[in-house]
């Protein structure tokens, strides 16, 4: 017996997410179930839950959206609680609402948290009605009329965003004010063609700003307390690549107030389940950003160092139990980094790339955890985001950390698709991120960064004589895969 009001946990997601959630639901003690689309067949996910539900749809992303479906995988297999993971319908109250009607328990916030912060306009106002820090702004929603009006008065720099939605789409820097208007079409266009929802804001735009987030949990008891911040500056097409905490940016000071006021934020929300309070920093200033009510993809640098595992944490929340650490009780040790491994070209401007896995050998050592959600065999399309797998380090300090980071990327092997490994590596390597002196635009600034090394003609004879040995032992069965990295001197996928 799990202990858990419920025997068996569906995990609507795929990936890397639906494995890691695999693994400690399984450690304590629930039966697992997971829904893959076809494309999904044979991945780490579906070889790793006890049950699979294959669900359809006219994409593989629509079947992932398709809450009704999963909503009926859950009912047929008796399970009790459905994980949805992050993306696809972690963020979507009318699912929360339907899970819960369904006598099913939703591993995440209530669906009233879920439409209070997840309209980025709603969210602003709530927090600013409350006191709390925002950038100075003009709202669409509270005049149209005058909208454009009071965005020009705030002055440049402006950042014109969408309401809804999320991942940069539709974001706008206005440095020319004679551009404002043409920005603002230009936003709302992409805000309608992506999320299906024109209405924007203006907020005055932070030069070479910082984002640092806030992890945050609740239980339904009322108690909320904070894990500590990560820092997430490291970003291309305003998409997070690398995340790390502690800050470098932050003194103890400002960590205990960012970190209290997102804990503020939380609580004034009556926030129940795992979230994040995201700020923008610069100028010695902090702006609330917005607040994603689900796990992040970058959690696992905080699991790191508070050693608590926020997955297991969720699933005892969401099963009635009041929280079993107060805020005194976390204590952040050490310094921990996130990679994340993309299927893209760095040096074609970061466009995703496609192939099959021939081969894929994963780091192991002091302080290194690799979460993968693909195997040998697997084929990589677009029709999913590209990320692959997230190679997270943990080390007493940060220059130690980021010399494991080095470790585990020289470590990490694919052949058959191009990745961003050595994009990551020359990343690690660079002085700016070695002083913790990046900003959202950083990469933009640099792009060096993104330049393949040219390779001599006597190194690519050796990377295809290895990547010809590798096929053929791929194509018999081979355990021993050669040792890419010794036999080519260093070369990463």
């Amino acid at each position: 017996m799990s202990g858990f009001p419920f025997d068996t946990l569906l995990v609507a997601n795929r990936g890397e997410i639906a494995l890691r959630i695999i693994r400690t639901a399984k450690r304590l003690g629930l039966r697992t179930v997971v829904v893959a689309h076809a494309a999904d067949a044979g991945s780490p996910a579906t070889l790793g839950a006890d049950e699979v539900v294959a669900i359809e749809g006219r994409t593989g992303v629509a079947a992932y959206l398709d809450g009704a479906q999963i909503i009926e995988a859950a009912r047929r297999t008796g399970a009790g609680a459905i994980h949805p993971g992050y993306g696809f319908l972690s963020e979507n109250a009318g699912f929360a609402r339907a899970v819960a009607a369904a006598g099913l328990t939703f591993v995440g916030p209530t669906p009233e948290a879920i439409d209070l912060m997840g309209d980025k306009i709603r969210a602003r106002a709530f927090v600013a009605e409350r006191g709390f820090p925002v950038a100075p702004s003009a709202i669409e929603d509270e005049d149209p009329a005058s909208f454009v009006e009071r965005a020009r008065a705030l002055g440049a720099p402006l950042l014109v965003k969408p309401s809804a939605g999320g991942g940069g789409k539709g974001m706008r820097i206005v440095r020319d004010m004679a551009l404002l208007d043409q920005e603002i079409a230009q936003a709302r266009s992409e805000g309608e063609r992506y999320f299906g929802d024109g209405r924007l804001y203006v907020e005055r735009f932070v030069e070479r700003p910082r984002h640092i987030e806030v992890q945050v949990m609740g239980d339904g008891h009322g108690t909320v307390v904070h894990l500590g911040e990560r820092e997430c500056s490291v970003q291309r097409r305003f998409q997070k690549i690398v995340e790390e905490t502690p800050s470098p940016a932050l003194t103890p000071e400002l960590r205990s107030r960012i970190c209290e006021t997102a804990a503020g934020i939380a609580r004034a929300a009556g926030y129940r389940n795992a979230g994040t309070v995201e700020f923008i920093f610069g100028g010695g200033e902090f702006y609330f950003l917005e607040m994603n009510t689900r796990l992040q993809v970058e959690h696992p640098v905080t699991e790191e160092v508070t050693g608590i595992d926020l997955v297991e944490t969720q699933l005892r929340v969401a099963a009635g139990e009041r929280l079993a650490f107060g805020q005194g009780d976390i204590r952040s040790t050490g310094h921990a980094i996130e990679l994340r491994i993309y299927a893209e070209s760095a040096a074609r401007g970061f466009t995703p790339t496609t192939g099959s896995v021939l081969a894929l050998r994963l780091p192991t050592g002091e302080g290194i955890r690799v979460d993968i959600g693909i195997a040998e065999g697997q084929r990589v399309t677009t029709a999913f985001d590209p990320m692959l797998a997230k190679v997270i380090v943990h080390g007493p300090d940060r220059a130690t950390a980021i010399a494991r980071a080095r470790k585990a990327l020289a470590g990490f092997a694919l052949l058959g698709c191009e990745t961003n490994g050595g994009f990551l590596d020359r990343l690690m390597a660079h002085p700016d991120f070695a002083a913790g002196a990046v900003h959202t635009g950083w990469i933009d600034e640099n792009p060096d960064l993104a330049a393949e090394p040219t390779l001599s003609a006597d190194l690519l004879r050796r990377i295809a004589a290895v990547a010809a040995l590798a096929t053929r032992a791929v194509r018999d069965g081979a355990d021993a895969v050669p040792p890419l990295h010794a036999a080519i001197g260093g070369w990463r996928n």
